[in-house]
């Protein structure tokens, strides 16, 4: 789970994380934040994500954080976007076009100013155990006071598939945002047709969670 094994998997296009369409619960719970056009918008660990030109259609300032320039560029060319790429050292790199900034490098030693919103469908589910609460106070340590954050999270027996996506349940959510004010959006239980429960998973949930910091 180090930065070579996100490296090779973009490398080998083992991205099977990857959505080719914007999040429906991106879509759906994205209003619970009550955001304004102004707020700027943090993405962590953002891929290629097609949420980025969901999000930048809504708001002036979406900030990426990415460590694979392969992601980085592909998210660029696959939308004809010719970005402006400012090496800024200490491995980071910016890239930006129009609405969107994307900082190649590594999460934890990115430095941004304070964001009002996050949006967080494929980063805390990419982090093993160990790494979760360094992940969390990274996160809230980069978003304002009176900040929100849609985070999205899955929820299965972690016995019975490997991750990464890793599952996250509500107890370990609302211990890594102790300090916060924590709501459950949603919870969409899976049937038995959807893919990871096809694998073998006797449950599969996925959750959506508006989290407030103090």
């Amino acid at each position: 789970m180090d930065a070579e094994f996100w490296h090779s998997r973009w490398a080998q296009n083992r991205i099977g994380f990857h959505l080719d369409e914007t999040n429906p619960m991106l879509v759906e719970y994205w209003s619970e934040l009550n955001t304004t056009r102004e707020d700027v918008v943090l993405v962590p660990m953002c891929g290629k994500s097609e949420d980025l030109t969901w999000l930048a259609q809504k708001h002036d300032n979406v900030v990426g954080i990415e460590l694979s320039d392969i992601a980085v560029r592909s998210f660029f060319a696959e939308h004809f976007y010719t970005p402006m790429v400012t090496v800024l050292g200490n491995g980071q790199t910016l890239y930006s076009f129009d609405e969107i900034g994307i900082y190649c490098g590594d999460y934890f030693t990115t430095q941004i100013d304070p964001v009002d919103v996050v949006y967080d469908r494929a980063a805390l589910i990419a982090m093993p155990e160990t790494l979760r609460r360094e992940y969390a106070d990274k996160l809230q340590s980069m978003v304002k006071a009176g900040g929100r954050i849609l985070l999205i999270t899955l929820d299965y027996p972690q016995h019975e598939m490997d991750g990464p996506p890793f599952s996250v349940a509500q107890a370990e959510v609302e211990a890594l945002f102790s300090g916060c004010q924590i709501r459950r959006l949603a919870r969409d239980e899976k049937d038995e047709t959807h893919p990871r429960r096809q694998q073998g998973l006797t449950r599969f949930a996925e959750e959506a969670w508006l989290i407030e910091v103090n």
